[in-house]
């Protein structure tokens, strides 16, 4: 596929040289011998001259411009054109003056310009040649740079898949375990429970999956976790949940903040403990958005690796793919409290 590739791009450079220096002879034609009946010796003529054209173009474009102007070593590169422009004028004007009746010596050419017009037709033709050259350079580059883009966003939608997939099962078996823990109570409240599971489930497994979301729905996600987690704590338990956005519809990652609220329900409050409590706040405003959480230690042993290595690196992976340079990501841990800040930019 890339030999292919690299074949249409040479024939297609190719192509275009053939065409450009196909209108140059016609143009160059007209110019020298008018439009109407072209004679052999017009076309003999402008043939030889197109040649001498052709040479300075050539030094210029595959020796001058790839070692000096790519370089950025603008003078040299102004100082060879300038030599390579006045060499091949001065051969220009020794071919047809001095040396064209020993190449060619049943043709007798009439005229001829002079060195000053000639000057102007090989300035014209160094110069138009090298920014056709820079124009086909630029269009390769920012095709070069649309498939680089391409390719990376491949590469992180694939990257957050995975990780996405790493928190969707642990979630799941953490809802499955409250609804087992209501039936074995033969409790009441067990088909609400279960009607909220399914609303959790249907935004993990199919709109979570369209990349962005809604900070509205982030915080909709939110909240049905804690109520489907409230069956399972004590209920002295204070769990607080404070929004402050400004707007609803600003787009985010999706569950970028259940991994917290699930890791502050698995080792801040207990079902068997009382006067434990979750704080979350969650606020956006001027397109940064600021998720806080703090919760009491009731069993903080292993933070780092919640559930099997997910948690808090699994967050910074994916904050650090789609924000890179634009969040900040604070954890602190007293002896007796635990807490995290999340910022995130999503204004660019």
């Amino acid at each position: 596929m890339k030999k292919r590739t690299f074949t249409f791009r040479i024939a297609g450079k190719l192509l275009a040289q053939l065409l450009f220096w196909t209108v140059a002879y016609f143009v160059l034609l007209n110019i020298f011998s008018g439009p109407g009946q072209w004679k052999k010796i017009d076309h003999l003529y402008t043939s030889i001259f197109l040649v001498t054209l052709l040479m300075p173009v050539t030094v210029n474009l595959w020796f001058i411009v790839p070692r000096f102007l790519n370089r950025k070593k603008y003078s040299l590169f102004a100082l060879l054109n300038g030599v390579n422009i006045l060499a091949f004028t001065f051969f220009n004007q020794l071919l047809f003056d001095k040396l064209i009746d020993y190449v060619l010596p049943d043709y007798y050419f009439i005229s001829y310009y002079e060195y000053t017009d000639l000057l102007k037709f090989f300035f014209a033709f160094v110069t138009l040649t090298t920014l056709l050259h820079l124009s086909w350079e630029w269009f390769r580059l920012q095709e070069t740079r649309h498939k680089m883009a391409i390719l990376e966003k491949e590469k992180i939608d694939a990257e957050l898949k995975a990780f996405t997939n790493q928190v969707n099962p642990h979630f799941l078996f953490n809802s499955l375990t409250v609804l087992y823990s209501l039936s074995l109570k033969s409790s009441p409240e067990t088909p609400g429970a279960i009607i909220k599971l399914s609303d959790i489930l249907r935004y993990v497994i199919y709109e979570s999956s369209v990349g962005m979301v809604p900070l509205a729905s982030e915080v909709s996600l939110i909240n049905n976790y804690i109520t489907l987690q409230r069956h399972r704590v004590d209920d002295s338990a204070r769990i607080e949940f404070k929004t402050e956005i400004e707007d609803e519809d600003v787009r985010i990652i999706p569950m970028l903040f259940l991994p917290l609220v699930e890791n502050s329900f698995k080792h801040g409050v207990k079902s068997d403990v009382s006067g434990t409590f979750i704080h979350i706040v969650l606020q956006s405003a001027d397109g940064v958005i600021t998720f806080r959480i703090g919760n009491n230690k009731s069993d903080m042993a292993s933070v780092e690796k919640p559930a099997g290595g997910i948690g808090l690196k699994n967050i910074q992976h994916r904050l650090a793919l789609v924000y890179p340079g634009r969040h900040s990501f604070e954890v602190n841990e007293s002896e007796k409290m635990f807490s995290v800040e999340l910022k995130v930019d999503v204004k660019a």
